[in-house]
């Protein structure tokens, strides 16, 4: 049964959505604030972290940081109430794999909820897969790790499947709409510029490792591709 981890200051919100989510089948941790949530977190090992990003104190975008820059890549999915593309990207950019606006649909939710749980599951169903290896870019889907020449990255659930596209399709133009597809999994409609986040943050972890790095191509009026050496 997975164990979802629920954080909002919005006790009646957090009331249905509790029962949303457990009336799909899930165990339901919650958390009143980023702090008491972040706590959670470390001690409980949830499945997936669903944020409120308007919280006193410790706020769903520092939670996100703090989580990320810990190493921590739980899927998590952040809600506000603030329906903008700066808040949307910001999001992304500080390591969100999903973002939903309120008022939102619950079936909506639970359906990205569900997407990012198949994704950890497909993950552990192919242990026994060999690293994928393009160059100085090592995948170990297993472990859902990334090494770029020798040096571990940091990535959660969506980068980690957005660098494998791209590399083990290494040559091929992937378009938005093809990326979104594969690294979402789900019928969602979202803009699909928000690619485009997702690969400006690859770009910025790996050139960390590497300044001339230039693998991912962007095909103007295509999409991305990998390119080999």
């Amino acid at each position: 049964m997975p164990r979802i981890l629920l954080i909002d200051d919005d006790a009646s919100l957090l009331d249905a959505l509790s029962l949303a989510f457990e009336d799909a089948g899930h165990e339901v941790l919650t958390a009143a604030d980023g702090q008491r949530g972040l706590d959670v977190v470390k001690k409980e090992k949830p499945d997936a972290v669903i944020s409120d990003v308007n919280m006193p104190g410790l706020d769903g975008f520092a939670l996100c940081r703090k989580l990320r820059e810990g190493g921590n890549g739980v899927p998590l999915v952040l809600l506000t109430s603030r329906d903008d593309e700066i808040d949307e990207a910001l999001g992304l950019e500080l390591g969100a794999d999903d973002y939903v606006a309120k008022p939102f649909s619950t079936r909506v939710l639970l359906a990205r909820v569900a997407a990012l749980l198949r994704r950890e599951a497909m993950r552990a169903a192919h242990q026994t897969e060999r690293a994928v290896a393009k160059g100085a870019l090592e995948l170990f889907p297993e472990r859902l790790e990334v090494r770029y020449a020798g040096t571990p990255l940091t990535v959660t659930v969506t980068e980690f499947r957005l660098l494998e596209a791209l590399a083990s399709r290494a040559g091929f133009v992937l378009s938005r709409d093809r990326l979104l597809e594969i690294v979402r999994g789900d019928e969602s409609v979202v803009a699909e510029r928000i690619i485009d986040t997702y690969v400006r943050r690859l770009r910025r972890k790996i050139e960390a490792v590497d300044s001339k790095f230039d693998r991912i191509e962007t095909v103007i009026g295509a999409g991305y591709r990998w390119k080999d050496a």
